[in-house]
């Protein structure tokens, strides 16, 4: 978990350079602030247009615990991101990429244990009826 967060934060800084370098060399001048609009509010509209689908498939066959799971995942990832970066700049701990992923792998343990308990109560809920 831990190798493909810095792999996904290589390959951001990467692409970061990339967009400021055809922003300067084509002499579009836009600053840091401009492209992040750009470019995450581009983003952000791109992720719409797939995920609203999904989430549109997912409601229509009864997948609200996949539609859950969703969700709190991308709060739990934008959690652990904010707690480690509020320790990096309060000075209370260090900003550690193991401990993001240990939060999200806990996220996942608990998870998969309530997820063994949903399905064993649908089991048992239909041999019941």
């Amino acid at each position: 978990m831990t190798r493909l967060i810095y792999m996904f934060i290589q390959l951001i800084s990467k692409l970061h350079s990339k967009l400021l370098s055809i922003n300067y060399n084509h002499g579009y001048d836009l600053s840091d602030k401009q492209l992040h609009f750009l470019i995450i509010g581009f983003f952000g509209f791109c992720m719409l247009m797939v995920i609203q689908p999904v989430i549109k498939w997912l409601s229509k066959h009864h997948a609200e615990l996949m539609i859950t799971f969703i969700y709190v995942f991308s709060i739990v990832i934008v959690v652990s991101f904010a707690i480690e970066l509020g320790q990096a700049y309060s000075g209370t701990g260090d900003m550690d990429f193991y401990d993001i992923a240990s939060g999200i792998l806990g996220f996942f343990v608990f998870f998969g244990i309530y997820l063994i308990g949903y399905l064993l109560y649908g089991i048992y809920k239909k041999k019941t009826v």
